[in-house]
Parts: C-alpha cells; structure tokens; sequence
C-alpha cells in the first residue's frame, strides 16, 4: 500500500517551483505580444488593417515588413500563448492532487501506526489499590490503580482468586516477577522482586479482584 502511495506521488512530481516558471514564461509572452501590438498601434494599422491605398498598391505611408512581422509574431506568440496555459492548467492539476495524494498519505502513516501497535488487550484480574513509598512495588513502579493482566504464571485465563497471586509471591521471593498492567488504556510492564523490606509482606502494595 505505502509502495502504491509512494510511486503516485512520483507521478505527479511537480513542484510550486515549476508553475511559476511557467507563470513567468507566460508574462513573458504577454510582454512580447504587448510590445508588437505597440509597433502596429505606431504604424496605425492595427491587426487587420489594409495594407493597400484604394487602387490596390502597397501603402506608401506605413513599414509594410515591420507591420507584417508584428503580425506574423503576434500570430506565433499566440499560439505559444495557448500552449503554456495549457501547461499551467496541467502543472496546477497535478500540483493540487500531489498535495492531496501527501495529505492522504501522511494521514493513512499517522493512523497506520497507532493501529499496528494497537494490541487487544486481556481484560483485568486485579487491581492495584495500595502502594507504599519505598518498597518493592512501588521500587518496580506499579502505581495505584494499575488494572492487572498478568502476575508472574497467573494471567486473565487461569486467575481464580488472590490465593492465586499470594502464592506465586510466597515461592518466588528474591526472584523477578514479570507482571503487566493497564494504566491509562495502554500496556505498561515491570518486574516485581518479592523480597523482605521495612515494612509488612514481600511487596509492600495492595491488589484487590476485579469484577468480571
């Protein structure tokens, strides 16, 4: 898909930069085709003016060759005229779909993202409703309301009751527990070493069941 994207874009390779120097080949043009319809409007003429008297001779009172080329110019610089607004009416195309082809395919990264990230997660077992300044669980960084959905061998699937995680604490002590939690909708892992501290138990935290 992003492959796809990315030789789109390669299509449609144009940049602000090259309309403008199509805008500034057209100005040019304007001024060229300017100046020689100044010769004609000084030789009073005009595009379609005769260039013969009344009897059908060239006109004496005029510079036929200088008329004549201001005409033939005029004629090619038109034509040229056309053409480049062409160009720019394609070049603007292109430029307004590179951009939205960009805005779509930065959009399509930016969700793309989240969404491989994004892992269903397990529904809670306990929850974290204590945690006491300095020891073991707050040391491995569980915080109140920390919903559990795994505790060493204990997970969503085989949790029966807290009797489930008072055990694996009681023959795991000095020994790291892996232990995952929700906080905030995202899965958040640490390691928890049961051990002997200051105060009363092995971790130093409260976990209560949640109701399911």
């Amino acid at each position: 898909m992003k492959m796809t994207e990315e030789n789109s874009l390669e299509r449609l390779n144009v940049t602000m930069e090259d309309v403008n120097a199509l805008i500034k080949k057209k100005e040019e043009i304007e001024e060229q085709i300017k100046a020689y319809y100044d010769v004609l409007e000084d030789q009073g003429v005009g595009v379609e003016g005769p260039l013969v008297d009344a009897e059908g001779y060239p006109r004496a009172d005029v510079n036929l060759y200088q008329i004549r080329t201001a005409r033939h110019n005029i004629s090619c610089l038109q034509n040229d005229h056309k053409a480049i607004m062409v160009e720019i009416e394609e070049a603007l195309h292109k430029l307004h779909a590179r951009e939205k082809a960009k805005r779509e395919h930065d959009q399509a990264e930016a969700t793309e993202e989240p969404m491989e990230q994004q892992v269903t997660l397990p529904p809670p077992f306990a929850r974290v409703d204590t945690v006491t300044e300095g020891s073991p669980a707050s040391a491995a960084g569980l915080r109140i309301g920390d919903e559990v959905i795994e505790f060493g061998s204990v997970n969503t699937k085989n949790f029966q009751n807290l009797q489930n995680i008072a055990s694996v604490v009681q023959h795991s002590e000095g020994v790291a527990l892996r232990v995952a939690v929700v906080r905030a909708g995202q899965k958040v892992q640490v390691n928890l070493t049961p051990q002997r501290w200051s105060g009363r138990g092995l971790l130093g935290c409260n976990i209560v069941p949640v109701q399911r």
